[in-house]
């Protein structure tokens, strides 16, 4: 299978809103190529060395690069982001926004972007590594996730995975059952069941996220009778949703983007528990008063809302 690469010139300023509208109009994947040093912060979680003295200074530039099934009208999606950006540009500086191509086999980009992940530490509890990298000498009080994640979305790495995580670790207790909608590469449910979860229930409509998670699941040692995993979409096929289970999950989560949450509110609380929660992710901070305003339409309270640059998560639950 081919993919259109797609590049475009802009600015680190626009990265975040730009990769966003690229995945809206269905990019099967976007890659960020730009300056920005690690912060402080940052490189106290991650195992990697210092970035090497040469590398070029942040000059404000960036490539942002996206990925279309070479079957798709590729001179349709080019006009496509050509209006995004001229919309963008309204209100924000993007850059030259000037537009290349190329094309790349699957395989080529599944296998590029491996020498980028390493090991990170999420919190002072879970780690999260590749499948092909070491931890040397790991503490015994760590638990460790092991990703290869593919082309699923998914590695922990994301602002909007951290905070998913961040939400769901305090409702996670003995032999709790987990719904994962939207599951991508599995990371959320497995580090559920690492933190003790009993079972987890994972869906997706893409057959690759679907390989993904079982593999991921394998790779971590958890034995299949504690997880399933179902191709499907459980917004359109009512049948394919009352086949996962009725009111018998005390946590929800969903790591989507914010327009496939909003109609997920309204049929969640056929899933959840009495006093399950449902931690959602993957909100752009310009849908965030849209996607609390329908959740307290729909009777929930928002517990929690949490926020990591121009990310947002909430977690909720049913009055």
């Amino acid at each position: 299978m081919g993919w259109n690469k797609i590049t475009i010139d802009t600015l680190t300023s626009a990265e975040d809103m730009i990769s966003y509208e690229l995945t809206e109009l269905g990019a099967s994947g976007v890659e960020v190529e730009d300056h920005v040093s690690l912060t402080e912060e940052e490189m106290k979680v991650m195992y990697v060395d210092l970035l090497p003295d040469d590398i070029a200074p942040d000059d404000g530039t960036a490539k942002i690069h996206c990925y279309f099934d070479e079957q798709e009208n590729l001179e349709a999606i080019t006009l496509k982001i050509q209006e995004m950006l001229h919309r963008l540009s309204e209100f924000m500086d993007v850059g030259p926004g000037t537009i290349s191509f190329d094309k790349t086999k699957e395989e080529d980009w599944v296998n590029n972007w491996k020498k980028f992940f390493k090991p990170i530490q999420l919190d002072d509890q879970i780690v999260i590594k590749p499948t092909w990298e070491t931890i040397k000498n790991p503490k015994n009080d760590k638990i460790v996730i092991e990703i290869d994640p593919g082309t699923a979305f998914g590695t922990g790495s994301h602002e909007t995975t951290k905070l998913c995580i961040e939400g769901m670790k305090p409702y996670i207790k003995e032999n709790t059952k987990v719904l994962d909608v939207g599951c991508g590469s599995g990371i959320l449910s497995i580090i559920a069941m690492k933190l003790g979860a009993g079972h987890a229930v994972l869906t997706d409509i893409d057959p690759h996220a679907i390989t993904a998670a079982e593999e991921n699941f394998e790779v971590n040692h958890l034995p299949k009778d504690c997880y399933e995993v179902y191709q499907g979409n459980i917004l359109e096929d009512e049948a394919f949703a009352k086949s996962l289970g009725e009111k018998c999950y005390p946590v929800v989560v969903a790591n989507i983007l914010a327009d496939v949450i909003s109609p997920l509110i309204e049929i969640v609380d056929q899933f959840l528990t009495e006093d399950g929660v449902f931690v959602i992710s993957g909100i752009i901070d310009t849908k965030e008063k849209e996607i609390a305003e329908k959740l307290k339409s729909y009777d929930f309270e928002i517990l929690e809302t949490r926020k990591m640059k121009d990310w947002v998560s909430m977690t909720a639950r049913k009055r």
